[in-house]
């Protein structure tokens, strides 16, 4: 009693004169502040900012008048409209008029009014003096004094609202005159700009404030974003508050459905290039300041985000505010009720204005900081995105071993969401206290002590929630994590299904995205378990909390009448909102904090030593490259000899270096020691001039033939022509369907080796670089291209630069100028070729392989006929006339052969129209038990609903409506029914929560498992077609979203459509003439709701197709950014990135301001239904209604417009939603393949055992559109045999063999091994009993071993035969963990030429009876290739063994040659008897391999 007693002296000592003293403080602050900053302006010290002041005689000059905004024009008004009526006020207290009800102090009411009377005067005339400046924004003085002055008439003007007997004065008149025009003010304030704009004479208008050159270059250089228009960036005060601005699009998406065109930009604020450099500019800042650690990620983000996020801050704290108002008058709108006879109707209008007044600020400024907040977060997501694709630029190599790509696209795709997402929940931090003291405020008016109670009991059901927060912590690392591991399998699996499918491990692997799915699974159930058991708690929190009260109340002696029981139910429903805010913002800040910590891991991983190279300008040395006493290594942190040692290089320039050397010897790694790639441990690089690079792997990109070529430079004609003649691509260009023009696939999936090895030396040629790089860039094509680019590229157009090139053909080794030889990491021998034939220490080993080689041509050649000496002339010009003609016939693009026809072989991202059909909702919600939680779920909800009004109308229809009044029962009984009404409700939440866990996460796997499946069994053409940032934006993003969004939000549509029934029951009940009301605006409603729908279900899509092309080119830049820095192309890749973040955002942030746009509607209609009844209920007579179950449907209809936007809302958040459902499902009916087994054709184990093969007429053609690429095969590989294929580039060969795995269907005939028809058996049957070499050599992430075994079917000593056999052995047993030796993503971290040595150990250890080798050995040197090959002659001596090979020699010994020519077999016989006729393809393919050698066959006499 003594804190009752207390707390009542006080509020009475302090309500007589409390305005006043307040105001005089706060008017006495802001004139001393004033007066300082004046004094301050006088000295010089300050200036003000956001103004440029410009001389006045100079805009005379110009001829220059201002035109005023429309935010001007307002500031201007309201401001003199409050110093008028302060001004009207004072004259009545002149004249002994009394103006205020209850001060009594003359001089405080004075000093008052006369206070803020002249600080009014003051920001009047600040106003007027601003038109002679040139502004920008309002100075912030002013913008502080009108958010001060709206938080005072915020705080005084709501007593008017609740005078009851006493008649209204003039001062409570001019109160709510002060609080309209702050109102204003304080958004005029919020936004801060003038609009003022100068207009010369000439009609010519500009800005008043041009924005920096920073600005100015971002305006230019954004995609677009300089001559298109952004209709939010050029909106008025007005437009943006009722988010009209957006009208235009919804008219055009109502009449059609959108095209990405329409969409319009977003403001130069809003884009990514803006965002990135002001968030660059940031974290430099931090970094200097405060250097590295994680703590100046944290830092570098609240710099980035603070002004919007401190204007969302202020709007989320009036909003917060304002939504108290209406239960703090509850009471007295149920007194009124009560007693209306002895009140006046104007008493209940001004309540009910005040009512509504509250809601009306209360939706304006909820619209205001959730769009804000959206708006921050999609510029904070733009900032990360761009960092961590520039960081990803940068990489070492050891970091990138360390963060897979799939790992990197989790950071960008989930990461950046998670944080983006904490944006929104932010703002609840601030709202928390304010929502709960404001509530512990009401609670304490109506029911005194038992406040106490339940501030108490709040603290404790929120301090609950710290353990489990913990908990809910550790559950989200464990989920990002097991995600990490899924989505890095994924992406390598989707990268290299080509060769799990020839090797049949699809199954294999299948179980291994399984396995890791169920690890995720095991964590997301855990997680969303605990999450539905904090839902119980916090959702039973406020009926705890009012049992808790109630019961205190009943205690203490506190009467609990029925005005204040509403009261205090009205307070628990808005006291739900922070409690039920409170588990999302943990979880959020949980989430957050994970992905922080992740993203500023990597942002902080080591990049490539900047300064590993000196760059030295070209008039300065005669040298292009120079390599002093150099040491390098790509794992540096490990104690082991180091990659590269001891090197010494001295690079004329002009000079052709040749680079040749064993298997891992180093011969890439020198090349990356120039270009700065591998850690500098010691020594010095120098480089003078532009570089240009070819990498081993070629590393193209999804786009035309052109545009790879371009890479970036502007096209000349002329120059174009010579580079693509002098790489041998003419001919190509004429056999493709659109020139080169035509479109790459993914990787240059359709186009062959060698076509994609010399459009990167294409590349490479017309960038006119002064160092060219070259690794190995002829062991992807045959000997006459190989020669012909030798001489028109390297010793014809290259002939004045300098260049560098690996190779493992010594026929190209004479014609340099330097020879380095490598040997286990250093230069074993450097100089000219006659001089290391005679130093003889090792080269000539690879010059003696290949002269073996040679000679075994030769001999076969002369031994099936004689070469006339006197008509070599006359032969070599007629080989080169018929080469030139059999490669016009041959060549072709396999999947662009229809010139007819241009078909697009990467099409647009398939996307529905229209509605979302019901059938994909059907098809969700019967996927878990035919459907049948879904009924119990709406079961419970409906339960929770009945039982908790249930609740709330007993209260209100026992308690008394009086304190002289009794209650109808005994206050316990009461309280005890309400107890056990209340617990039975919180049950019902507990079931209602557990079973849509349980559904959507059972919904979630199913989906995923049949998505994965139907993708494992797609045909290889949709992955030759299907980006893999498609599949991996489902993988991830979509499946996300069905993991913990999806059945959330459909839920919430049932629970919010209940709700708001049960609200509108309640209320009908009161009065039931509210339906009459209602029902138009519920049409109003749905009629909003459908033309909403169109134009937010285009965005949404395309927001979704346009999330995809980022993952992409992520994945791209990141495969080729050795490439990409080479060639100093990262700035044109950065604005790529940054423009594909702008088409991305623009639907997104438009779509953003739909739902904004419609919820704001759907507000104020729901305002004007709870103001219908509340009219109503003031007009009816006295008696007409209870005045307690009156106060009941009130205190529901102040949830009126929140559920009603609410229900809206979440339909169409769960529409946008669904349309992750809708592309989940597009990837889950892909067509599959051919059956892996059919148990009809069983096949026996010792199949095939003769190795026969039979092809009978065998077309293929890659799709029904496409000609035939193979036509008419027919010939018979006898089992045991070898049989060599040769042909020119794209004549066939690797299509063959694609067919003989099924890879390609054939179209029409039948391939026949041992008497099986391969067609009519399953395809694991088949290709698991096929041993192949692939011409791309593949590595998994992990061990050796599990790339040699993936099956895990042999034993150790078995795989060290292997290896032994392969020539990788020693250098596996020089590594400290042998078999476990890692191998990285896409085994980077060995050579191309060890990746097919590890190839060459898979068909060791699995010994099939047939054996394909797809360029097997291509990558390796001479001398090995030759071991290679007797180890295979050796091993597979009974076996039937195809080789395809550019190295004639490979093929020579061979029993049988099959040649192909333009999809057709030209011959096919024994080498011997193809040599005998002069005339036939193979003789030719002879002579011009021997012809290609003649640079060096003199060299052949030093060796003897």
């Amino acid at each position: 009693m003594g804190f009752h007693f207390l707390t009542t002296q006080w509020f009475q000592l302090n309500s007589l004169c409390l305005k006043e003293h307040i105001s005089i403080i706060m008017q006495g602050a802001f004139l001393a502040f004033f007066v300082i900053h004046l004094a301050l302006k006088w000295l010089g010290v300050v200036r003000n900012r956001g103004v440029n002041d410009v001389e006045e005689e100079d805009l005379k000059k110009q001829s220059i008048t201002v035109k005023q905004s429309f935010s001007y024009n307002v500031s201007l008004l309201c401001s003199v409209s409050i110093l008028g009526t302060h001004c009207f006020i004072l004259l009545l207290l002149f004249r002994d008029i009394a103006v205020s009800q209850k001060c009594d102090s003359s001089v405080s009411v004075f000093s008052g009014e006369i206070s803020q009377a002249f600080s009014w005067l003051i920001v009047s005339v600040s106003v007027v003096k601003i038109r002679k400046r040139k502004p920008f924004k309002f100075p912030w003085m002013l913008r502080l004094w009108w958010l001060c002055s709206f938080i005072l008439s915020l705080a005084f003007a709501a007593p008017f609202v609740t005078a009851k007997h006493e008649p209204l004065r003039f001062q409570d008149y001019a109160d709510l005159t002060g609080l309209l025009a702050s109102l204003f003010l304080l958004a005029v304030s919020i936004r801060g700009k003038t609009g003022l704009r100068h207009v010369e004479s000439s009609g010519i208008t500009e800005p008043l404030l041009h924005g920096s050159s920073e600005t100015e270059q971002i305006k230019k250089d954004s995609s677009s974003s300089s001559s298109s228009y952004s209709p939010y960036g050029n909106a008025t005060l007005f437009q943006r508050i009722t988010f009209s601005w957006i009208n235009p699009l919804f008219s055009l998406g109502y009449k059609r459905p959108l095209e990405r065109d329409d969409v319009p930009d977003i403001a130069v604020k809003d884009s990514a290039l803006f965002c990135s450099q002001t968030f660059d500019h940031n974290l430099k800042t931090t970094i200097a300041k405060e250097g590295p650690g994680k703590a100046f990620f944290y830092k570098s983000t609240l710099r980035f985000v603070w002004k919007k996020a401190a204007i969302n801050a202020v709007f989320a704290v009036v909003n917060a505010s304002t939504a108290y108002i209406g239960p703090y008058l509850i009471n007295d709108f149920v007194e009124f009720l009560t007693d209306k006879q002895k009140q006046s109707l104007n008493h209940g209008y001004l309540l009910g204005l005040g009512f509504l007044s509250a809601k009306i600020v209360e939706t304006v400024t909820q619209r205001q900081w959730i769009f804000g907040a959206r708006q921050l977060g999609m510029r904070l997501r733009a900032a990360l995105i761009s960092h961590i694709y520039q960081k990803g630029l940068v990489l070492s190599s050891q970091s990138r071993q360390s963060h897979t790509s799939g790992e990197i696209i989790n950071y960008m795709s989930v990461d950046v969401q998670r944080i983006t997402d904490f944006i929104w929940y932010v703002n609840n931090i601030w709202m928390l206290p304010i929502q709960i003291f404001s509530a512990i405020f009401i609670l304490q008016k109506h029911l005194g002590l038992g406040a106490l109670a339940a501030l108490v009991t709040t603290f404790i059901v929120m301090a609950c929630n710290y353990p489990l927060t913990k908990i809910q912590r550790n559950y989200q690392s464990d989920i990002m994590n097991a995600k990490d591991e899924r989505m890095k399998a994924t992406s390598e699996i989707l990268k290299n299904m080509k060769i799990l499918k020839l090797q049949a491990w699809d199954n294999q692997f299948l179980n291994k995205v399984k396995r890791l799915r169920k690890e995720e699974y095991d964590c997301l159930w855990k997680s969303l378990r605990l999450q539905a058991f904090t839902t119980f708690i916090l959702w039973g929190a406020p009926a705890l909390i009012s049992v808790v009260t109630f019961v205190t109340c009943m205690l203490i002696g506190v009467k609990l009448t029925a005005g204040a029981v509403l009261s205090a139910l009205a307070t628990f429903q808005m006291l739900q909102t922070p409690i039920f805010g409170l588990p999302d913002l943990l979880s959020a800040l949980v989430q957050s904090k994970v992905s922080v910590d992740r993203i500023a891991s990597y942002l902080q991983q080591s990049e490539t030593q900047k300064d590993a190279v000196e760059y030295t300008p070209r008039d300065e040395t005669e040298l292009s490259v120079e390599i002093e006493n150099g040491t390098f290594s790509w794992d540096p942190d490990q104690q082991r000899r180091p990659t590269l040692d001891e090197i010494e290089l001295r690079v004329k320039r002009g000079m052709k270096v040749a680079i040749c050397g064993a298997v891992g010897s180093g011969k890439s790694s020198l090349l990356s020691s120039i270009l700065g790639e591998i850690e500098k441990l010691k020594g010095r690089v120098s480089v003078s001039g532009k570089q240009a690079y070819v990498p081993q792997s070629p590393w193209i990109l999804s786009g035309t033939v052109r545009d790879n070529i371009l890479f970036g430079s502007v096209y000349e004609t002329g120059k174009y022509e010579r580079t693509v003649k002098a790489c041998a691509l003419v001919k190509d260009f004429e056999l493709f369907s659109n020139g080169d023009m035509t479109e790459i696939g993914e990787r240059g999936i359709n186009m062959s080796g060698g076509q994609k090895q010399r459009i990167q030396i294409a590349r490479a040629v017309y960038q006119d670089a002064d160092i060219y790089l070259l690794d190995d860039p002829f062991s992807a094509v045959d000997a006459h291209t190989g020669r012909q680019l030798f001489e028109d590229c390297l010793m014809g157009i290259l002939k004045e630069k300098t260049v560098l090139y690996v190779t493992h053909q010594v026929e190209f080794l004479p014609a340099a100028d330097l020879i380095l030889v490598m040997q286990n990491g250093r230069v074993m021998q450097a100089g000219k070729f006659e001089e290391l034939l005679k130093q003889n220490i090792g080269f000539e080993v690879l010059v003696g392989a290949h002269n073996d080689a040679l000679e075994s041509i030769l001999s076969i050649e002369k031994s099936s006929r004689n070469i006339k000496e006197d008509t070599k002339d006359d032969d070599t010009s007629l080989v080169a006339e018929s080469l030139l003609q059999a490669q016009c016939d041959s060549e072709h693009n396999i999947s662009t052969e229809n010139k007819k026809k241009e078909a697009k072989l990467v099409q647009d991202e398939e996307t529905e129209k229209g509605v979302i059909g019901k059938e994909i909702y059907l098809a969700y919600l019967r996927t878990v038990k035919g459907g049948l939680l879904v009924p119990i779920i709406i079961l419970a909800q409906s339960c929770f609903q009945a039982l908790q009004i249930a609740s709330n109308y007993w209260m209100a229809w026992t308690a008394p409506p009086t304190a002289d009044s009794k209650p109808k029962f005994r206050m316990d009984r009461i309280l005890l029914v309400y107890a056990l009404l209340a617990a039975g409700s919180s049950l019902c939440v507990l079931a209602r929560t557990i079973l849509v866990a349980i559904g959507g996460l059972s919904t979630a796997e199913i989906f995923f498992s049949r998505m994965l499946c139907s993708i494992f069994r797609a045909p290889m053409s949709f992955f030759d077609s299907t980006p893999t940032g498609r599949i991996l934006n489902r993988a991830s993003t979509d499946q996300s979203v069905l993991d913990l969004e999806m059945a959330v939000r459909l839920g919430w549509c049932a629970f919010s459509i209940i709700q708001i029934v049960g609200t509108i029951f309640v209320m009908s009940q009161v009065a039931w003439q509210v339906c009459i009301i209602f029902i138009p605006v519920a049409v109003a409603c749905v009629f909003y709701q459908r033309y909403y729908t169109p134009t937010a279900r285009e965005l949404s899509r395309m927001s979704g197709v346009e999330r995809a092309p980022i993952l992409h080119h992520f994945a791209e830049s990141l495969a080729g950014a050795t490439t990409i820095r080479a060639f100093d192309q990262r700035d044109r890749f950065i604005i790529s990135n940054l423009s594909l973040i702008d088409r991305h955002s623009r639907p997104w942030f438009h779509n953003a301001a739909a739902m904004e746009w419609l919820s704001f509607r759907l507000n104020l209609l729901s305002h004007f239904v709870f103001a219908f009844s509340l009219v109503l209920l003031v007009t009816l007579p006295e008696g007409v209604i209870n005045p307690s179950i009156a106060g009941l449907g009130v205190t529901y209809g102040l949830s009126l417009n929140v559920l009603q936007a609410t229900v809206i809302w979440n339909i169409c958040n769960a529409e946008n939603k669904m349309i992750s459902v809708e592309r989940i499902l597009q990837y889950s009916k892909i067509p599959s393949e051919a059956p892996l087994v059919i148990h009809d054709h069983k096949l026996p184990d010792n199949w095939p055992n003769v190795g026969s093969i039979v092809f009978k007429d065998l077309q293929v053609r890659y799709a029904e559109h496409f000609p035939a690429v193979l036509k008419n095969i027919t010939c018979e590989f006898p089992g045991g045999k070898k049989i060599g294929v040769v042909g020119r580039t794209g004549s066939g060969k690797s299509t063959l063999i694609q067919a003989l795995f099924r890879i390609v269907e054939p179209s029409q005939g039948t391939i026949v091994i041992d008497n099986v028809d391969v067609t009519k058996i399953g395809l694991h049957d088949l290709r698991s009993r096929l041993g192949i070499i692939p011409q791309d050599p593949a590595l998994f992430d992990g061990t050796v071993r599990v790339n040699l075994d993936p099956l895990a079917q042999y034993t150790d000593r078995q795989i060290w035969e292997a290896l032994d056999k392969c020539q990788l052995g020693e250098v596996l047993r020089a590594k400290d963990e042998k078999l476990d030796a890692t191998v990285v993503e896409n085994g980077e971290n060995w050579s191309v030429g060890q990746r097919q040595l590890v190839c060459l150990g898979r068909v060791l250890l699995k010994k099939s009876n047939i054996l394909v080798l797809d360029e097997a050995t291509a990558s390796v040197d001479s001398a090995t290739d030759g071991v290679i090959q007797k180890i295979i002659s050796q091993e597979f001596k009974d076996r039937t063994v195809v080789t395809i090979a550019h190295r004639i020699h490979t093929v020579i010994e061979s029993d049988l040659v099959l040649v192909l020519s333009d999809g057709r077999i030209a011959e096919f016989d024994s080498p011997a008897k193809l040599l005998e006729r002069e005339d036939s393809f193979f003789s030719k393919l002879i002579k011009e391999y021997s012809m290609s050698s003649t640079h060096f066959t003199s060299s052949n006499n030093l060796l003897s």
